[in-house]
C-alpha cells in the first residue's frame, strides 16, 4: 500500500511538486511565526537566561527587570557573600535609559536600553558574546550591541551618550537586542554611581553558588539570613520577567501566530483535500483492478501523509535556514524554532492530512470504475 502510494504520487512530478509545494507553504507560515513568538520570548530574557547567575538577589517584592526599580544596600554584597553555599557574589547597578549614537557623523539615533554598571570583577551578569573589542568596559567605556551600532552607523571608538555622559565605545555584544527596539548596554560601575550620585546602594546581586548547592536552597537561605530582600533562581525571576513583558507586550505577536495558525491550516487542508479529489482516475483504476474499498481508502491516507511529511520536511528547511540567515542581518529580532513547537505543528498536520483525506472518501466509494476507461 506504501509503496502503491510513493508510485501514484510521484508519477506526476507537476502535481507531486504543486501539492507538496501547498502544505510546506503553509507549514512554512505556521512555523515561523511560532519561531517568531519563541524567539521573542527568549530574547525578552536573553540577559537574564545568559547572566550566569544561579540567584539573584533584590530589594523586597521586585522579583523581575522590565519597569521595576530595585534598591538594596551595598553592605548586603557581604552579607549574602556569607550564607553557607554561596561561591561568589556580583553587585549589579541596573537602570533603563536611552542610548543616543551617531551624533558625531550626523546620524542620531535613540535606543532603550537596560544599562548595567559592572564592577571589575564579574561572575555573572556581564556581556555574554561579545563580537568585537573588550570584554567588559573600562572607566568611560561602554560595550553596546552590535545592530544597534550597525544600524547607527558606529563603531569601536566612535562616542555614545548613556546617562546624559558620552562614553567610548569600548566593545560590540551580540544577542542583546529585543524585538521591541530595545537593547542592553553595559558600563563601569565606578561611572554608573557617579552619574547616578548613589553610592550606598546597588539594584540586584548576582549569586553564583558552590558545586552540588541547590540555587533554591541558597535563595531560601539568603532570604532568611537578610531582612527585606528577595532572592529568586535564575529561572523563577527570568519566569517572572517573561510573564510581565509578555502581558504587557506580546499578546498582538501570539494573536498574530493564532491567525497564521488558522489560515495555513486551513490552506493545507484546502491543498491536500484538492490533491485527493485530483487523483481520482487512479483509484478508479485501483477499482477496476478489483481493488476493495479498504485498500483504496488506505492508499488515499498514505498519499496524504507522505505530501504533508514531504511538505513538513520543506518548510521545515527554509525555516531553518531563516534561522540561520536573520541574524546576519542586524535586525532586531531573533527566530527560535522549539521542540514544543515541531510537535504541535506534526500532529495538527497529520491529524489535518487524515480529515482532508477522509471528505472526499465518499466520492471514490461511489466512482463507477467503467468511468475511468470512457474517459469520465
Amino acid at each position: 500500500m506504501i509503496r502503491l502510494a510513493f508510485r501514484n504520487l510521484f508519477q506526476n512530478k507537476t502535481r507531486l511538486i504543486i501539492s507538496v509545494g501547498g502544505v510546506a507553504l503553509a507549514l512554512l507560515l505556521i512555523l515561523v511565526l511560532d519561531a517568531v513568538v519563541t524567539g521573542v520570548q527568549s530574547q525578552v530574557t536573553s540577559y537574564i537566561d545568559n547572566s550566569n547567575a544561579d540567584v539573584i538577589v533584590s530589594q523586597e517584592n521586585v522579583r523581575n527587570l522590565h519597569m521595576a526599580y530595585s534598591a538594596i544596600p551595598a553592605s548586603y554584597e557581604t552579607r549574602v557573600r556569607n550564607v553557607a553555599g554561596v561561591a561568589s557574589v556580583t553587585p549589579i547597578h541596573y537602570l533603563t535609559n536611552l542610548v543616543e549614537v551617531g551624533e558625531g557623523r550626523g546620524v542620531r539615533a535613540s535606543n532603550l536600553a537596560y544599562v548595567i554598571g559592572l564592577p571589575r570583577e564579574v561572575n555573572a551578569g556581564g556581556p555574554w558574546h561579545v563580537v568585537a573589542g573588550k570584554a567588559l568596559p573600562s572607566d568611560g567605556e561602554a560595550i553596546i550591541d552590535r545592530g544597534v551600532a550597525v544600524n547607527s552607523h558606529v563603531g569601536i571608538g566612535d562616542m555614545v551618550k548613556i546617562l546624559g555622559e558620552e562614553f567610548k565605545i569600548a566593545g560590540l555584544s551580540e544577542g542583546t537586542a529585543t524585538v521591541s527596539g530595545g537593547s542592553v548596554a553595559f558600563i563601569a560601575e565606578k561611572d554608573f554611581v557617579r552619574t547616578r550620585k548613589d553610592r550606598g546602594s546597588v539594584s540586584f546581586l548576582f549569586v553564583r553558588v558552590r558545586p552540588n548547592v541547590s540555587p533554591a536552597v541558597i535563595a531560601a537561605q539568603i532570604e532568611k539570613q537578610v531582612d527585606k530582600a528577595t532572592a529568586q533562581t535564575r529561572e523563577q525571576f527570568a519566569e517572572r520577567e517573561r510573564q510581565v513583558v509578555n502581558d504587557m507586550s506580546t499578546d498582538i505577536v501570539t494573536i498574530m501566530n493564532l491567525i497564521g495558525f488558522l489560515i495555513g491550516v486551513a490552506v493545507m487542508a484546502l491543498t491536500v483535500y484538492t490533491a485527493t479529489l485530483a487523483r481520482r482516475a487512479e483509484y478508479g483504476v485501483l477499482k477496476a483492478l478489483g481493488a476493495q474499498n479498504a485498500h483504496v481508502y488506505g492508499v488515499v491516507m498514505a498519499q496524504a501523509f507522505i505530501s504533508v511529511v514531504l511538505g513538513f520536511g520543506v518548510g521545515l528547511g527554509i525555516t531553518l535556514l531563516l534561522v540561520a540567515l536573520v541574524p546576519q542581518m542586524d535586525l532586531p529580532i531573533t527566530l527560535q524554532v522549539s521542540g514544543a513547537s515541531l510537535v504541535k505543528v506534526a500532529s495538527v498536520s497529520l491529524v489535518i492530512a487524515a480529515l482532508s483525506a477522509l471528505l472526499p472518501i465518499k466520492q471514490i466509494a461511489g466512482l463507477d470504475p467503467a468511468r475511468v476507461f470512457r474517459g469520465r
